[in-house]
């Protein structure tokens, strides 16, 4: 804000690098991103050019990020820029169709913009307010002491103390 006052230009921040779910980028836009970078979020999806591999009965997806070696080596055949190699490769889990995620996403994040009263994402960077939490709170703010459902009762550890 302070540069865009003295220059009348506006330059985008760009969340990216270690997004891995839908609390990373609502926490990313509520911290004043105007975007996010998402690749491992859409590395996931049915529609991403990679094959699903079964890895100990875990459908997955290949994964390389845009600083690893992979593709670095493309870029530099390409663009004739040296390596720098920031990234990893790896494999990450198979989420399913990207509509059903997406709207599962975009579903998400406006429910926390409408928490804080925010219309767009400019009144989310200054309506949103963010709290550190223990991993106690997340842990207690969870369903516990309780069976979500009949198929839960013979999987759970029948040693609660009363």
């Amino acid at each position: 804000d302070k540069y865009f006052n003295e220059t009348g230009k506006y330059i985008p921040i760009a969340a990216d690098g270690g997004v891995t779910s839908t609390k990373d980028v609502t926490i990313a836009l509520a911290l004043g991103a105007d975007y996010v970078m998402m690749g491992r979020y859409f590395a996931r999806m049915e529609e991403s050019p990679t094959d699903k591999i079964v890895v100990n009965n875990r459908v997955m997806k290949p994964y390389w990020g845009e600083g690893s070696a992979r593709a670095q080596n493309w870029k530099a055949r390409r663009y004739n820029q040296g390596k720098f190699v920031e990234g990893v490769e790896g494999m990450v889990e198979y989420a399913g169709h990207l509509r059903d995620n997406l709207e599962e996403t975009l579903a998400k994040i406006k429910s926390s913009m409408g928490t804080c009263g925010a219309m767009n994402i400019s009144e989310f960077h200054n309506l949103a307010e963010l709290e550190v939490v223990s991993a106690l709170s997340i842990r207690e703010g969870k369903p516990h002491d309780i069976y979500l459902s009949t198929e839960n009762i013979d999987n759970q550890d029948n040693n609660s103390s009363e």
